[in-house]
């Protein structure tokens, strides 16, 4: 395990988190640098074809840190697993350079069949607390998932979605469109149009203009004249 990796991920760990002080607060305090340095081991292991060294390293792992990472799975350089406790990481699941997760996150498969059925992260994706990732699915560089958030479509780079299942919210303009950045929790607390507020204003805006429509429509019906009212009444009294 080189010195380079782990120099930079507690650099990353100190860069990113406010609340950590020292770097040997982060080598002995902080479980997810713990489950990604495991996992190196029982990746390596699996690699080599000892399947079952690298489950019962990878079970040690979640025994550790409650964080369970497949042996199988593939992690890039500076991962931050934050907080970590739930989080779950299948096996033919792809993590590129400067990932953030934060616990109760599932990079979760939807099909029983051998072959690549989780989701491949891009770089400096960041995803939100218990939020899921299922299936064979991209998300682009950069993109944001928030928090509890259901994923089972692509999301394209630079892109940040919520909800269930989860759909971009707009963030920026065309004239200044928003920077990628780190949003803790995945989450956009700056100002952004949520999809399903959108479709709701929407639907009031044209309910409001049809029944505008219809006011104009009942201003300019000419009234009935008073003779044919008193044949309409006529003929109703008869019957």
């Amino acid at each position: 395990m080189s010195r380079m990796f782990l120099r930079e991920t507690v650099r990353a760990y100190r860069q990113r988190d406010p609340a950590a002080r020292s770097d040997i607060e982060v080598l002995l305090c902080y479980p997810g640098l713990h489950a990604v340095l495991l996992h190196r081991v029982a990746h390596w292991l699996w690699r080599s074809h000892a399947f079952l060294l690298g489950r019962l390293v990878s079970h040690f792992g979640r025994m550790l840190t409650g964080i369970e990472i497949h042996p199988g799975a593939t992690i890039g350089r500076r991962c931050i697993i934050d907080h970590g406790m739930g989080v779950v990481i299948g096996e033919t699941a792809e993590l590129g350079d400067d990932v953030y997760l934060y616990h109760q996150v599932t990079l979760g498969g939807t099909s029983s069949d051998h072959g690549k059925r989780h989701p491949t992260l891009g770089n400096g994706v960041i995803i939100g607390a218990g939020a899921k990732v299922l299936g064979d699915i991209l998300i682009g560089d950069n993109a944001r998932i928030g928090a509890n958030a259901v994923v089972v479509a692509e999301v394209p780079a630079n892109t940040t979605v919520v909800g269930i299942p989860a759909r971009p919210v707009e963030r920026g303009t065309a004239v200044r469109p928003a920077k990628p950045r780190f949003d803790p929790y995945g989450t956009p607390c700056d100002p952004c149009i949520d999809p399903l507020l959108h479709e709701i204003d929407t639907l009031r805006s044209e309910m409001n203009d049809l029944e505008a429509r219809i006011a104009r429509a009942e201003a300019l019906r000419p009234a009935p004249a008073a003779g044919r009212e008193a044949s309409v009444d006529e003929r109703v009294e008869r019957s």
